[in-house]
């Protein structure tokens, strides 16, 4: 279970695509940040990408091999590194090893929903997709818009009330043994 192994807690926003997991994230960090946290984020995407822009010199570089590019100001930086002999998608537990513990009181997590850790689950019925919080037992919360099609005794939050949902956040946070107080 990659939580166990995580020098912080983690907490995931599993839903089916269309939901609105990045703009519940979007309204969710700067709530968090008024609590006194600093969340850091893992996104999945199932797509290529590209964070780097033609005509950039270290779009250039990286094209003309650099299988590393680092990009730093005193604003920030960016580490860009090519995987083309990653055959299948990056493990999460891969990926939290790249957040530096010393910037950070948790990681949020969009996507990943197959993997093992605490997880809210966003639904909205009007989507017509299935509840995953019956098959997948790492769910600790429902957010939803509308009312759940079966019972649960897990915690049901409303997908639009964002303070709740960082109010949730703060005590999940508290019931985690390796997470800052708040």
């Amino acid at each position: 279970m990659v939580h166990d192994d995580s020098p912080l807690p983690l907490l995931g926003f599993a839903a089916y695509s269309g939901t609105g997991k990045t703009t519940l994230l979007k309204a969710l960090i700067p709530a968090l940040r008024e609590c006194g946290l600093r969340p850091a984020l893992i996104k999945h995407s199932h797509h290529d990408f590209e964070i780097d822009v033609p005509g950039k010199d270290s779009y250039a570089l990286r094209k003309a091999g650099a299988e590393q590019v680092l990009i730093a100001s005193r604003h920030r930086r960016a580490l860009i590194v090519e995987t083309p002999e990653q055959t299948a998608d990056p493990q999460l537990a891969e990926l939290v090893r790249l957040i530096d513990p010393a910037r950070a009181d948790l990681v949020l997590v969009e996507g990943f929903r197959h993997e093992a850790f605490p997880k809210i689950e966003l639904h909205r019925p009007a989507l017509g997709k299935p509840l995953l919080f019956p098959q997948d037992p790492h769910i600790v919360a429902v957010a939803s818009d509308g009312p759940l099609p079966v019972e649960t005794r897990l915690p049901v939050l409303d997908l639009n009330d964002t303070g709740a949902i960082a109010g949730f956040v703060v005590d999940f946070l508290r019931s985690t043994p390796q997470a800052p107080m708040v």
